[in-house]
C-alpha cells in the first residue's frame, strides 16, 4: 500500500469557465493555467503519481508544453491511471477537497465524483470529493483563487 498527497492553486479571472473534478461549474470567474486549470484534477493527479514515486504533474506535462496549452485535466488524469497500471498500481480510495468561497460546489460533487471514477476505471465508491469555504478568510475567502486537496491510497498488484 502506498498513500500519496496532492496540492494544487490556481487564481481566477473573469470570463474564463471553471472547471473542477472534470465539470464545467456555471460562474463568473474561471481559473487561470496553461491547461484547462481543474485544480481538482490537478491534485489528484499530484496525489496518484506522488504515491507511485512518479513525480509530478509538472515533471510529466510541463507548462513550457504546447500540446498540453488548453488541454482538459481529464486526459491529464487518464494518462496518470494509465501509468499507474503499467506501474502495476491500483486505486484504493481518493479523498479529496475543494476550497473555494464562490460558486457553491455541492451541486455539483455527484458529478465530480463520477467523472473521476470513470477517467480512471475505478468505482465512484472509490472517490470522495468534498468542497468548503474559508469563511471569508486568504485568498480563498477574497475570491482570488480556489485550492484543491487530495489523499490517495494506491494498491500494488504485481
Amino acid at each position: 500500500m502506498r498513500i500519496g498527497t496532492g496540492y494544487d492553486v490556481h487564481r481566477l479571472q473573469e470570463g474564463l469557465p471553471l472547471w473542477i473534478g472534470g465539470v464545467l461549474v456555471p460562474h463568473t470567474h474561471g481559473l487561470v493555467g496553461h491547461s484547462d486549470a481543474d485544480v481538482l484534477l490537478h491534485a489528484i493527479s499530484d496525489a496518484l503519481l506522488g504515491a507511485a514515486a512518479l513525480g509530478d504533474i509538472g515533471k510529466h506535462f510541463p507548462d513550457t508544453d504546447p500540446q498540453y496549452k488548453g488541454i482538459a485535466s481529464t486526459k491529464l488524469l487518464a494518462h496518470v491511471g494509465t501509468l499507474l497500471r503499467k506501474q502495476g498500481y491500483t486505486v484504493g480510495n481518493i479523498d479529496a477537497t475543494v476550497a473555494a468561497q464562490r460558486p457553491q460546489l455541492a451541486p455539483y460533487i455527484d458529478q465530480m465524483r463520477q467523472t473521476i471514477a470513470d477517467t480512471l476505471g475505478i468505482e465512484v465508491g472509490q472517490v470522495s470529493v468534498k468542497a468548503t469555504t474559508t469563511e471569508r478568510l486568504g485568498f480563498e475567502g477574497r475570491e482570488e483563487g480556489i485550492s484543491a486537496q487530495a489523499v490517495v491510497i494506491l494498491n500494488f498488484e504485481r
